[in-house]
């Protein structure tokens, strides 16, 4: 049976929140952090795209961290531009690989829009971070972003809707290989009605990278 459980993830000084969920069995067990939109919008941990996520995964043996960014929710501290951001990605790997349930050599990281860059941006030189899914990033908000996505070292793959109004797949395509981008006919921005088609999708990916 599936388990979920909250967890405190420590940066410096700050103490984040975080729901830890676990496959139904004994483990070790491939995992991946799951980062969510941007909390000046409303985005936090209990989304509907990182829940989505994270129920997917689950439901194929792999295990999830998904946490709320410093100043959401009970986390502390404040929004920080996407900056200190980048070290609460840092401090949620670092929770995961502590954990004995978890295969330290299976990590994933996944985010979702402003979670897309920031996990970008944070796993750029992260060795535990063996695949990276980003859904709807908007790259083209932020400078060298598509730069940034070519260049990334790990195996990689970009999901989008096709009337994301945010995120146009004509801006990813010609920097990716066909097999590191997918869209979905119909689903915008917020994925609303298209969980169910989303989240087997980042399991298949992380099934084949990790």
């Amino acid at each position: 049976m599936t388990t979920e459980k909250s967890a405190i993830i420590k940066v410096g000084d700050l103490q984040l929140e975080a729901m830890l969920r676990l496959p139904a069995g004994n483990g070790p067990f491939p995992a991946s952090v799951v980062c969510h939109p941007h909390p000046e919008y409303g985005g936090d941990m209990s989304n509907n795209v990182v829940i989505a996520v994270c129920r997917a995964l689950s439901d194929a043996n792999i295990a999830s961290l998904r946490f709320n960014f410093r100043g959401v929710g009970a986390s502390q501290g404040e929004y920080d531009n996407g900056i200190g951001e980048q070290d609460d990605v840092r401090g949620a790997l670092a929770h995961l690989s502590s954990l004995q349930e978890i295969d330290t050599s299976r990590i994933g990281l996944a985010g979702y829009s402003f979670g897309a860059i920031v996990a970008l941006a944070a796993s750029a030189r992260e060795e535990r971070v063996k695949a990276l899914a980003l859904i709807s990033p908007p790259l083209t908000f932020i400078p060298f972003g598509t730069d940034q996505l070519k260049s990334h070292p790990s195996p990689k793959f970009i999901i989008c809707g096709t009337e994301d109004m945010f995120v146009r797949a004509s801006d990813l395509q010609p920097v990716l290989e066909p097999e590191e981008f997918e869209t979905i006919s119909g689903a915008d921005h917020f994925w609303i009605g298209f969980e169910k088609q989303l989240g087997p999708r980042i399991v298949s990916f992380f099934s084949r990278a990790m």
